[in-house]
């Protein structure tokens, strides 16, 4: 025993190190192969990085190269302690625009403040997002289901589409919400620029036939270097083309961002709506990532980088960055084998800011627009959507209330929407359990809902029933009546309720005194009920709160136990109305 103490003890603080600073375990792993394949990934992903993030800062209402500072700061910073050895940070589709939509009406047409604002928000996300890794609350990605993700992700993606369909069309557009952007739209399409619509289309086109032929490719950084050409030698840039201007040269200024919280109301409900989307988005793509690759990520350490990548992007003068699957992809693609393709990706954005920005000045906007229409498409998915209906039209519509609130009330509003809907829909599963009626299977001792299994045959005046859940204050009222209406369908021949507590881990004291009350209750109809397959913290609560004998000596009693006891009139653990 001293022995395993003394093996054990040095390796303690050291484990607890390496969990808080992933790079002391892959670093002490690194192959010299891998450094290629590194490189050439981080330089890929610059490569895709450095176009898509001037089209999200746009998207955002920023200026574009504060999309471009968000990588530069935010990949490192993961790299510092994400346990996921692909993911990619940076500004996502979603999370622009939920900036763009909500900072506006903060900033009082302010640009300056606007991009305060945007850099207190990552701050307060990374906030956020650190106390939940103090309080141990990685948990918190299972409140918000993949059912209303995928109408979220739907909605959004028509919002995002709807502010970038004027620049595809070459008109002003205007409006705060989906339906006015849509109705301002309509109005402003017979001034449309025949030119920059046409350009526009190509662009799709090309970035579409590249995303097919050459996943994992820089793509977009061709069809931009062919855009920067195009309007650079032809008479194209007399058409009415707008383009991204000059960008200014060099590193941000880092600092903290000099409006604090009682300056503006409503950062703390945008920083964790963006923190709710970043951490379920990073989280999911990490783990596909880690699955792909024959390892695990810590959800709970997932949360301590992402605030670290925040708070970077918010000394950096950058917005929340969040994990895309997109970037990520591209970066697992093109060959990465640990974080350190994030900082390789980090000095080539550099380089480009320091002495490459002359040469991005001519990009159309409409190309940037371009962008972000295809990126978004993915967040649409009609295949899984139409799965779900077949599957659960329950689920369905909560996917559909999601896409509504989106549309109606805004990504802000949408993302709340879906965190409460999330928690209701919790609640009610919990409240309002299945009671399933169980039969014995034929030519065995084992039992079955009868509702899934019609061969289950049922016991000559006995009931079993088992409740898919934990019997708590909240839905005792449930399961009371629906077990009195089960009991009462098996007519006057009934003499036996047999409970199988299987599938209730958890019993409350209101869910142990419902138990005596329909003991007493059938107990005066000549029916004993009598409990089964109890889990030993249920047994004790159950046998000291009522006194029904459900073997708390430490006997778990099988269902069928009690079924052929009854049968042979054995009274031996008889659980009998207490006195």
């Amino acid at each position: 025993m001293n022995g395993d103490t003394r093996s054990h003890a040095p390796r303690v603080p050291g484990s607890r190190l390496r969990a808080l600073f992933p790079p002391a375990v892959w670093l002490r792993q690194y192959r010299g192969a891998w450094l290629r394949f590194d490189l050439v990934a981080g330089l890929t992903l610059a490569a895709y990085a450095i176009p898509v993030s001037l089209a999200y800062a746009t998207l955002a209402g920023l200026p574009p190269v504060y999309g471009v500072y968000c990588y530069l700061v935010a990949g490192p910073a993961y790299a510092l302690f994400g346990s996921s050895r692909q993911l990619a940070i940076g500004p996502t589709s979603a999370i622009s625009m939920l900036v763009g939509t909500t900072v506006a009406g903060m900033a009082l047409g302010d640009p300056a403040r606007y991009a305060e604002i945007a850099a207190l928000t990552a701050l307060v996300f990374a906030a956020i997002s650190v106390a939940a890794w103090l309080l141990r609350l990685s948990s918190l990605v299972n409140f918000i289901s993949e059912t209303i993700l995928l109408g979220f992700k739907a909605g959004a993606a028509l919002t995002i589409a709807m502010t970038q369909l004027p620049k595809l069309f070459g008109v002003k557009g205007g409006g705060h919400h989906f339906f006015e952007r849509a109705w301002i739209l309509v109005t402003q399409l017979p001034d449309t620029n025949i030119a920059v619509l046409l350009f526009g289309l190509t662009a799709i086109a090309l970035l579409l036939i590249g995303e097919r032929l050459l996943p994992g490719r820089p793509v977009a950084l061709l069809v931009v270097i062919a855009a920067i050409v195009a309007l650079s030698v032809t008479p194209l840039a007399q058409q009415g083309f707008k383009t991204v201007g000059v960008l200014p040269a060099g590193l941000p200024d880092f600092g903290l961002p000099s409006l604090r919280l009682r300056d503006v109301d409503g950062v703390i409900p945008l920083a964790f709506a963006c923190f709710l989307l970043a951490y379920i988005e990073g989280v999911s793509a990490a783990r596909s990532l880690a699955q792909k690759n024959g390892y695990e990520i810590d959800a709970r350490q997932e949360l301590l980088a992402l605030g670290a990548a925040n708070a970077a992007a918010a000394l950096g003068q950058g917005y929340p960055v969040a994990g895309g699957l997109s970037q990520s992809t591209v970066n697992d693609k093109a060959g990465a084998r640990t974080p350190l393709a994030l900082v390789f990706a980090s000095c080539a954005i550099a380089l480009c800011l320091l002495f490459l920005t002359d040469l991005l000045r001519n990009i159309p906007d409409v190309v940037l627009a371009a962008i972000v229409l295809v990126a978004v498409k993915g967040l649409i998915n009609i295949t899984e959507l139409r799965r779900v209906h077949a599957l659960s039209r329950l689920e369905f519509w909560v996917a559909m209330v999601a896409f509504a609130g989106v549309l109606f009330l805004g990504i802000l509003q949408g993302v709340m929407l879906a965190a409460i809907v999330s928690v209701l829909l919790l609640i009610r599963r919990a409240a309002v359990p299945p009671v399933a009626q169980l039969g014995r299977v034929p030519g065995t001792r084992r039992y079955a809902d009868r509702s899934r299994n019609p061969d289950a045959e049922d016991v000559p005046g006995a009931l079993v029933v088992r409740v898919e859940a934990g019997l708590l204050y909240f839905n005792v009222g449930h399961v009371r009546e629906e077990v009195r209406r089960l009991a009462a369908g098996r007519g006057e021949g009934l003499r036996l309720v047999v409970w199988d507590l299987s599938t209730s881990p958890y019993i409350d004291i209101a869910g142990a005194r419902m138990l005596a009350e329909l003991a007493h209750e059938f107990a005066a109809r000549g029916v004993a009920l009598r409990l089964a397959e109890a889990h030993a913290v249920v047994r004790r609560l159950v046998h000291e709160e009522s006194g029904l004998d459900v073997g708390a000596t430490g006997v778990r009693v099988a269902v069928d136990e009690v079924i052929e006891g009854h049968e042979r009139g054995v009274t031996k653990d008889r659980p009998a109305a207490p006195a």
